[in-house]
Protein backbone atom coordinates (compact mmCIF):
# COMPACT_ATOMS: atom_id res chain seq x y z
CA UNK A 1 0.00 0.00 0.00
CA UNK A 2 1.09 3.57 -0.48
CA UNK A 3 -0.08 4.66 2.26
CA UNK A 4 2.77 2.97 3.93
CA UNK A 5 5.54 4.89 1.91
CA UNK A 6 3.92 7.86 2.36
CA UNK A 7 3.85 7.65 6.41
CA UNK A 8 7.56 6.47 6.06
CA UNK A 9 7.99 9.70 3.40
CA UNK A 10 5.87 11.80 6.12
CA UNK A 11 8.56 10.29 8.87
CA UNK A 12 11.44 11.45 7.18
CA UNK A 13 10.59 14.86 6.75
CA UNK A 14 9.86 15.23 10.80
CA UNK A 15 13.19 13.62 11.33
CA UNK A 16 14.78 16.26 8.72
CA UNK A 17 13.12 18.72 10.93
CA UNK A 18 14.44 17.55 14.14
CA UNK A 19 17.62 17.09 13.46
CA UNK A 20 18.39 20.64 11.61
CA UNK A 21 16.21 22.82 13.75
CA UNK A 22 14.77 22.58 17.84
CA UNK A 23 13.27 25.86 17.41
CA UNK A 24 11.08 24.74 14.33
CA UNK A 25 10.71 21.45 15.63
CA UNK A 26 9.12 22.60 18.64
CA UNK A 27 7.27 25.14 16.89
CA UNK A 28 5.47 22.38 14.56
CA UNK A 29 4.96 20.51 17.72
CA UNK A 30 2.86 23.34 19.41
CA UNK A 31 0.54 23.24 16.20
CA UNK A 32 -2.23 21.08 16.06
CA UNK A 33 -1.53 17.49 15.42
CA UNK A 34 -3.67 17.34 12.21
CA UNK A 35 -1.20 20.59 10.96
CA UNK A 36 2.14 19.19 11.79
CA UNK A 37 3.25 16.49 9.03
CA UNK A 38 2.37 18.86 5.98
CA UNK A 39 4.61 21.72 7.81
CA UNK A 40 7.59 19.37 8.54
CA UNK A 41 7.10 18.28 4.97
CA UNK A 42 7.74 21.86 3.89
CA UNK A 43 10.14 22.64 5.97
CA UNK A 44 12.03 19.22 4.74
CA UNK A 45 11.68 20.73 1.06
CA UNK A 46 13.61 24.07 1.84
CA UNK A 47 16.47 22.38 3.96
CA UNK A 48 17.03 20.04 1.63
CA UNK A 49 17.68 22.70 -1.22
CA UNK A 50 19.24 25.58 0.90
CA UNK A 51 21.84 22.17 2.37
CA UNK A 52 22.52 21.78 -1.86
CA UNK A 53 23.56 25.50 -2.15
CA UNK A 54 24.72 25.72 1.26
CA UNK A 55 27.20 22.97 2.38
CA UNK A 56 28.09 20.07 -1.09
CA UNK A 57 30.54 22.16 -1.71
CA UNK A 58 32.58 18.75 -3.17
CA UNK A 59 30.04 18.37 -5.27
CA UNK A 60 28.29 20.28 -8.78
CA UNK A 61 26.07 22.02 -6.99
CA UNK A 62 24.22 23.38 -10.11
CA UNK A 63 23.45 19.90 -11.50
CA UNK A 64 22.14 18.60 -7.65
CA UNK A 65 19.56 21.47 -7.51
CA UNK A 66 18.93 21.50 -11.31
CA UNK A 67 17.97 17.57 -10.25
CA UNK A 68 16.05 18.64 -7.34
CA UNK A 69 13.98 21.24 -9.27
CA UNK A 70 12.92 18.28 -12.16
CA UNK A 71 12.50 15.67 -9.90
CA UNK A 72 10.25 18.40 -7.67
CA UNK A 73 8.12 19.07 -10.30
CA UNK A 74 7.32 15.60 -11.52
CA UNK A 75 6.75 14.17 -8.18
CA UNK A 76 3.83 16.76 -7.92
CA UNK A 77 2.75 15.99 -11.49
CA UNK A 78 3.08 12.11 -10.71
CA UNK A 79 1.43 12.36 -7.01
CA UNK A 80 4.95 10.26 -5.83
CA UNK A 81 8.07 10.33 -5.42
CA UNK A 82 11.08 7.79 -4.67
CA UNK A 83 12.62 10.92 -2.57
CA UNK A 84 10.93 10.71 0.62
CA UNK A 85 10.98 14.31 1.48
CA UNK A 86 9.65 15.35 -2.02
CA UNK A 87 7.14 13.04 -2.27
CA UNK A 88 5.72 14.24 1.17
CA UNK A 89 6.11 18.14 -0.22
CA UNK A 90 4.23 16.71 -3.24
CA UNK A 91 1.55 15.63 -1.43
CA UNK A 92 1.22 18.99 0.55
CA UNK A 93 0.97 20.75 -2.67
CA UNK A 94 -1.43 18.48 -4.25
CA UNK A 95 -3.48 18.42 -0.64
CA UNK A 96 -3.35 22.09 -0.69
CA UNK A 97 -3.33 23.49 -4.07
CA UNK A 98 -0.09 25.43 -3.05
CA UNK A 99 0.68 27.84 -6.03
CA UNK A 100 3.29 26.29 -8.15
CA UNK A 101 4.59 30.11 -8.41
CA UNK A 102 6.01 29.80 -4.52
CA UNK A 103 7.55 26.76 -5.30
CA UNK A 104 9.29 28.42 -8.99
CA UNK A 105 10.38 31.72 -6.73
CA UNK A 106 11.93 29.59 -4.07
CA UNK A 107 14.41 27.77 -6.43
CA UNK A 108 14.92 30.65 -8.03
CA UNK A 109 16.60 32.23 -4.93
CA UNK A 110 18.03 29.25 -4.20
CA UNK A 111 20.21 29.08 -7.75
CA UNK A 112 20.91 32.44 -6.48
CA UNK A 113 22.93 31.20 -4.08
CA UNK A 114 24.52 29.24 -6.29
CA UNK A 115 27.81 32.02 -6.65
CA UNK A 116 29.30 34.64 -4.53
CA UNK A 117 27.35 38.00 -4.43
CA UNK A 118 26.80 41.48 -3.43
CA UNK A 119 23.73 42.35 -3.58
CA UNK A 120 21.65 45.55 -4.53
CA UNK A 121 18.18 46.40 -3.26
CA UNK A 122 16.21 45.10 -5.93
CA UNK A 123 18.49 41.68 -5.80
CA UNK A 124 18.08 41.80 -2.00
CA UNK A 125 14.08 41.86 -2.14
CA UNK A 126 14.03 39.08 -4.71
CA UNK A 127 15.88 37.25 -2.93
CA UNK A 128 13.87 37.81 0.25
CA UNK A 129 10.66 37.11 -1.26
CA UNK A 130 11.40 33.57 -2.73
CA UNK A 131 13.90 32.63 0.33
CA UNK A 132 11.47 33.47 2.83
CA UNK A 133 8.16 35.16 2.00
CA UNK A 134 6.60 31.86 0.13
CA UNK A 135 7.87 29.65 2.72
CA UNK A 136 5.31 32.17 4.79
CA UNK A 137 2.70 31.45 1.87
CA UNK A 138 3.13 27.92 1.45
CA UNK A 139 2.63 27.32 5.40
CA UNK A 140 -0.43 29.56 5.22
CA UNK A 141 -1.83 27.68 2.42
CA UNK A 142 -1.97 24.61 4.75
CA UNK A 143 -3.04 26.75 7.89
CA UNK A 144 -6.06 28.09 6.25
CA UNK A 145 -7.04 24.88 4.84
CA UNK A 146 -8.39 26.05 1.40
CA UNK A 147 -10.18 29.25 2.28
CA UNK A 148 -9.05 31.63 -0.19
CA UNK A 149 -10.45 34.54 1.52
CA UNK A 150 -8.69 33.97 4.49
CA UNK A 151 -5.38 33.09 2.78
CA UNK A 152 -5.77 36.13 0.83
CA UNK A 153 -6.35 38.43 3.81
CA UNK A 154 -3.39 37.27 6.34
CA UNK A 155 -1.64 36.79 3.16
CA UNK A 156 0.76 40.24 3.61
CA UNK A 157 1.36 39.35 7.41
CA UNK A 158 2.76 35.77 6.54
CA UNK A 159 5.17 36.86 3.60
CA UNK A 160 6.83 39.66 6.81
CA UNK A 161 6.83 37.10 9.06
CA UNK A 162 9.13 34.90 6.75
CA UNK A 163 10.71 38.13 5.69
CA UNK A 164 11.63 38.98 9.27
CA UNK A 165 12.98 35.65 9.87
CA UNK A 166 15.16 35.31 7.26
CA UNK A 167 16.37 38.85 8.02
CA UNK A 168 17.67 37.85 11.11
CA UNK A 169 19.20 34.68 9.89
CA UNK A 170 20.79 37.01 7.84
CA UNK A 171 22.08 39.02 10.86
CA UNK A 172 23.19 35.75 13.10
CA UNK A 173 24.91 34.33 10.39
CA UNK A 174 26.69 37.33 8.65
CA UNK A 175 30.41 35.98 9.54
CA UNK A 176 29.70 32.46 7.90
CA UNK A 177 27.75 33.66 4.97
CA UNK A 178 30.73 36.98 3.86
CA UNK A 179 33.62 34.57 5.26
CA UNK A 180 33.24 31.59 4.12
CA UNK A 181 30.33 31.73 1.40
CA UNK A 182 31.15 35.32 -0.07
CA UNK A 183 27.89 36.09 0.31
CA UNK A 184 26.72 39.81 1.08
CA UNK A 185 22.94 40.05 1.55
CA UNK A 186 22.00 43.63 3.08
CA UNK A 187 22.46 46.03 0.22
CA UNK A 188 24.60 48.94 0.67
CA UNK A 189 26.50 47.54 3.52
CA UNK A 190 30.00 46.93 3.67
CA UNK A 191 30.85 43.73 5.86
CA UNK A 192 34.56 44.66 5.15
CA UNK A 193 33.72 47.52 7.85
CA UNK A 194 30.77 46.79 9.26
CA UNK A 195 29.68 49.12 11.48
CA UNK A 196 27.44 49.48 14.73
CA UNK A 197 25.64 52.19 12.85
CA UNK A 198 24.82 49.59 9.84
CA UNK A 199 23.64 47.07 12.28
CA UNK A 200 21.11 49.47 13.61
CA UNK A 201 19.80 50.75 10.85
CA UNK A 202 19.08 46.95 9.64
CA UNK A 203 17.33 46.27 13.11
CA UNK A 204 15.19 48.98 12.92
CA UNK A 205 13.45 47.85 9.72
CA UNK A 206 13.82 44.42 11.68
CA UNK A 207 12.05 45.47 14.35
CA UNK A 208 9.31 46.70 11.97
CA UNK A 209 8.55 43.52 10.58
CA UNK A 210 7.97 41.71 13.82
CA UNK A 211 5.45 44.10 14.85
CA UNK A 212 3.26 44.27 11.28
CA UNK A 213 3.65 40.32 11.83
CA UNK A 214 2.46 39.98 15.12
CA UNK A 215 -0.86 41.71 14.02
CA UNK A 216 -1.58 38.32 11.67
CA UNK A 217 -0.19 35.75 13.72
CA UNK A 218 -3.08 36.90 16.28
CA UNK A 219 -5.28 36.24 13.64
CA UNK A 220 -4.53 33.01 12.90
CA UNK A 221 -6.72 30.06 13.13
CA UNK A 222 -6.22 28.68 16.52
CA UNK A 223 -4.59 25.17 15.35
CA UNK A 224 -1.85 27.24 14.08
CA UNK A 225 -1.60 30.25 15.83
CA UNK A 226 0.17 28.82 18.95
CA UNK A 227 3.17 27.20 16.94
CA UNK A 228 3.56 30.19 14.60
CA UNK A 229 3.74 32.61 17.81
CA UNK A 230 5.90 30.46 19.68
CA UNK A 231 8.91 30.09 16.57
CA UNK A 232 7.90 34.29 16.34
CA UNK A 233 8.73 34.10 20.33
CA UNK A 234 12.52 32.08 19.35
CA UNK A 235 13.51 34.36 16.64
CA UNK A 236 12.12 37.59 18.77
CA UNK A 237 14.55 36.29 21.25
CA UNK A 238 17.14 35.74 19.28
CA UNK A 239 16.98 39.01 17.36
CA UNK A 240 17.13 40.63 21.26
CA UNK A 241 20.55 38.90 21.71
CA UNK A 242 21.57 40.53 17.98
CA UNK A 243 21.02 43.58 19.22
CA UNK A 244 22.64 43.17 22.56
CA UNK A 245 26.09 42.91 20.79
CA UNK A 246 28.11 44.97 18.61
CA UNK A 247 28.78 44.65 14.72
CA UNK A 248 32.38 43.44 15.72
CA UNK A 249 30.99 40.56 18.12
CA UNK A 250 28.25 39.21 15.50
CA UNK A 251 31.38 39.31 12.54
CA UNK A 252 33.40 37.36 15.24
CA UNK A 253 30.92 34.59 16.55
CA UNK A 254 27.37 33.62 16.02
CA UNK A 255 25.05 34.08 18.41
CA UNK A 256 22.83 31.32 19.52
CA UNK A 257 19.66 30.81 21.86
CA UNK A 258 20.26 27.73 23.83
CA UNK A 259 17.90 24.40 24.21
CA UNK A 260 17.54 25.19 27.81
CA UNK A 261 16.22 28.63 26.82
CA UNK A 262 14.63 27.44 23.78
CA UNK A 263 12.67 24.91 26.78
CA UNK A 264 11.50 28.04 29.28
CA UNK A 265 10.10 30.30 26.08
CA UNK A 266 7.89 27.38 25.21
CA UNK A 267 6.90 26.91 28.56
CA UNK A 268 6.07 30.83 28.90
CA UNK A 269 4.52 31.11 25.53
CA UNK A 270 2.20 28.39 26.72
CA UNK A 271 1.25 30.21 28.75
CA UNK A 272 0.69 33.28 27.46
CA UNK A 273 -1.47 31.53 24.97
CA UNK A 274 -3.53 29.95 27.86
CA UNK A 275 -4.32 33.11 29.55
CA UNK A 276 -5.13 35.22 26.11
CA UNK A 277 -2.15 37.29 26.84
CA UNK A 278 -0.68 36.54 22.76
Amino acid sequence: MKQIFDNISAECSKITTQRYSTSFTWGIYMLHKSLRPSIYAIYGFVRFADEIVDTFHEYDKKFLLNKFKKDCFEAIAQGISLNPVLNSFQNVVNTYNVDHELIHLFLNSMEMDLEPAVYSNEKYETYILGSAEVVGLMCLSVFTNGDRNEYERLKPFAMKLGSTFQKVNFLRDVKADFQQLNRSYFPEVNLENFSDDQKFRIEKEIEAEFDEALIGIKQLPSTSKRGVFLAYIYYKTLFNKIKNVTALQIMDRRIRVSNAHKLVLMLNSMLRYKVNLL
